[in-house]
């Protein structure tokens, strides 16, 4: 079965064409980082228009670089949210129409179970069930797994979202946006040692997150900074910062396995792509005997890849979309 997927949650316009929920035929993501970029995070109605511009010519080019005719698409994957509103519609809207003209049948897909199947498309994908690290721009989540749709809801932020945190750190120290990568690279130039920002672990036997703390402690630090070397000193401040939170993750994340009785941990969502996170996870589980699965880079941030492998799997369980259907902002 060929899927096409199509992913606007956000800030990026992204077409894919998966057959039978693991194979990537082609993979096409057209980015607004540049746009948004100068206002340091992103803009819901700027955003939303120029989905409106990208739409047509990335599923143009995912359907061309796939080497498939529009009569060999079997069916449409779109994310329904979370996500921003007006950002969601633009994709909805042109996936229900292109499924329409083409009478095949499509399905709205959870933005996050997307995330979750991205390590489907990977060569070595754990097996069920497993517990899902979800990190991102705009959530953090642990889930326990039992099937490609089916997500137990283990624990989640409380406030700021661990992607959302970068961003704000990022914007506090002047590094522009987006912060993930950023503070990524100028961790590795500093010392986490030198600055130790608290550790936010909530209740240590619980799964909730919350790291508007340490965002406001770094912001102190900055604000009562009295040194000349201040621009020296940020690549130190990255650091700790970066470390802070990648023990909350990673120890919460394993925490969960544990408890679950799981020895297979999934770490996905765009801070996946951080470095240190996934060094530093890969050795903590180790030591507890589990085996961590993490996406290729390209598949840690939003993608339609993902959409279309979750897409394959709700389709297969019978779920499809009907024109009465609408997006949702926050998850159900």
């Amino acid at each position: 079965m060929n899927i096409l997927g199509i992913e606007t949650s956000c800030d990026e316009t992204a077409a894919a064409v998966v057959s039978d929920g693991t194979s990537i035929l082609a993979s096409v993501v057209s980015s607004q980082v540049e746009i948004h970029h100068r206002y340091g995070g992103v803009v819901p109605e700027l955003a939303s228009r120029k989905h409106i511009e990208a739409i047509v010519p990335v599923v143009e080019e995912a359907i061309h670089t796939a080497g498939l005719p529009l009569t060999q698409i079997d069916a449409i994957a779109v994310t329904r949210g979370p996500g921003l509103v007006g950002a969601l519609l633009v994709g909805f809207s042109f996936a229900k129409s292109l499924a329409y003209a083409l009478g095949i049948p499509w399905v709205g897909v959870n933005h996050l179970a997307g995330h979750i199947n991205s390590v489907f498309l990977e060569s070595d994908p754990p097996a069920f069930p497993f517990v899902a690290l979800l990190a991102s721009g705009g959530h953090t989540s642990i889930y326990h797994v039992t099937d490609h749709i089916t997500l137990e809801l283990m624990g989640q932020t409380r406030d700021d979202a661990a992607g959302e945190a970068f961003d704000k750190v990022a914007k506090i120290l002047d590094l522009g946006y987006p912060g993930g990568g950023v503070i990524d690279r100028l961790s590795n130039q500093g010392d986490p040692s030198r600055i130790r920002f608290p550790r936010s672990y909530l209740d240590k036997s619980g799964f909730d997150f919350s790291f508007s703390g340490i965002k406001t402690a770094v912001n102190r630090y900055a604000m009562n900074y009295q040194g000349d070397d201040f621009k020296e000193s940020i690549p130190d401040i990255a650091a700790g910062f970066q470390e802070a939170v990648m023990e909350v993750l990673t120890y919460k994340a394993i925490h969960a396995a544990v408890e679950k009785g799981c020895d297979r941990l999934a770490l996905v969502g765009g801070v996946a792509a951080n470095s240190r996170l996934r060094e530093k996870l890969k050795a903590d589980a180790g030591h507890k005997g589990i085996k961590v699965h993490i996406p290729s880079i390209p598949l840690c941030g939003d993608n339609a890849a993902m959409i279309a492998a979750a897409g394959y799997h709700y389709l297969k369980a019978g779920i499809v979309a009907g024109l009465q259907d609408d997006v949702f902002s926050r998850s159900k």
